[in-house]
């Protein structure tokens, strides 16, 4: 008995002191070793944007990913034209007299 007690008790507390799971992103501590000189640079630029040192870190992260996203992107999109550059060739000779026509 006193176990079910407890067990309805931590469940009484834990919905009525916590936001639902679903409610706040979830978010993961992680440890990330820094050479001292990179620290106290990051400190330094945290503390010149008014951000702390994780929302320094995870703003930057965002941004390099962001970045090798684009340039994956590009580089895709860059092939699709090369590939379909015989097409486009191709298309544009067959409606070639209609740009001659005028409008």
């Amino acid at each position: 008995m006193p176990v079910a007690s407890r067990t309805r008790t931590s469940a009484r507390t834990r919905s009525s002191s916590r936001p639902s799971p679903s409610a706040r992103p979830t978010k993961e501590r992680v440890l990330v070793e820094f050479p001292a000189e990179l620290l106290k640079r990051a400190d330094e630029a945290a503390r010149k944007l008014e951000k702390n040192r994780s929302e320094l870190i995870r703003t930057a992260v965002e941004q390099l990913i962001d970045s090798i996203e684009t340039k994956r992107f590009e580089q895709e999109l860059a092939s699709a034209y090369q590939a379909n550059a015989g097409l486009a060739a191709k298309l544009s000779e067959e409606f070639s007299h209609i740009d001659r026509e005028g409008f």
